[in-house]
């Protein structure tokens, strides 16, 4: 039984080919493209569950194929990269990423990064209907988010995020429950990491980001969704 469907996007043959014979070992289904064009084309054609997207390729590059697979489809999408600041992991998660890797990566940090992208939480921590946030209202069964009557678009992971800390709601999430619960048990104490998610989850739902109203830091511990009163969140 195949573990998943996965298209490697990298310019680089070599890459192409270790990355193929290391994922086809674990059980899982391979095609590759070597540019963004060429994945938009296998993505219309063929049904994959994840995306490994290489940030620097000519022609169009990762953060613009990222952004192309954005606009048509939930796919979860992992960006690789041979830069590790802070300001271009965001770039890559701005794009629609779930999640980002840098180059020179062994191959069970990969494989790990697959598990955590492909995991979802369990149905029996899934709240159901409508939960309202000020401006926000976030849809648990249609997995939609519309702010002012817009939809916005949140990555798989940042939904599930979201919704890991929905079924918490007004409680402190420590770092480590929501590293794991979201992410799985291969996380645990990579809190710079969340805490690039958070921050990107507050741009999607917060009126003022920096001033968070809803999903809110516990100094040292970890983080709180505040749900007010009145909203229609059911579990």
């Amino acid at each position: 039984m195949s573990a998943g469907r996965i298209l490697v996007v990298d310019d680089d043959p070599q890459i192409r080919r270790v990355m193929r014979v290391t994922l086809t070992g674990q059980g899982y289904e391979v095609d590759d493209a070597k540019d963004g064009e060429g994945a938009l084309e296998k993505l219309r054609a063929h049904r994959f569950d994840l995306v490994l997207l290489d940030m620097n390729m000519p022609g169009m590059d990762g953060l613009e194929a990222c952004r192309s697979i954005r606009r048509q489809s939930d796919i979860a999408i992992i960006m690789l990269t041979v830069r590790d600041t802070e300001s271009d992991k965001v770039e890559a998660l701005d794009a629609g990423a779930d999640d980002y890797i840098t180059k020179p990566f062994s191959p069970p940090e990969l494989l790990a990064r697959i598990r955590a992208a492909l995991r979802r939480s369990p149905s029996t921590l899934e709240p159901t209907g409508r939960l309202t946030l000020g401006a926000v209202q976030v849809d648990f069964d249609a997995r939609e988010v519309t702010a002012h009557d817009r939809k916005v678009r949140l990555t798989p992971k940042e939904f599930d995020l979201l919704r890991y800390l929905a079924a918490h709601a007004n409680k402190t999430v420590s770092h480590r429950e929501l590293l794991q619960g979201v992410w799985g048990p291969d996380y645990g104490d990579q809190v710079d990491y969340l805490r690039v998610f958070v921050n990107q989850l507050r741009k999607k739902i917060e009126s003022i980001p920096s001033q968070p109203a809803f999903l809110v830091t516990e100094p040292w511990v970890g983080y709180r969704l505040n749900v007010p009163a009145e909203s229609s969140q059911k579990s």
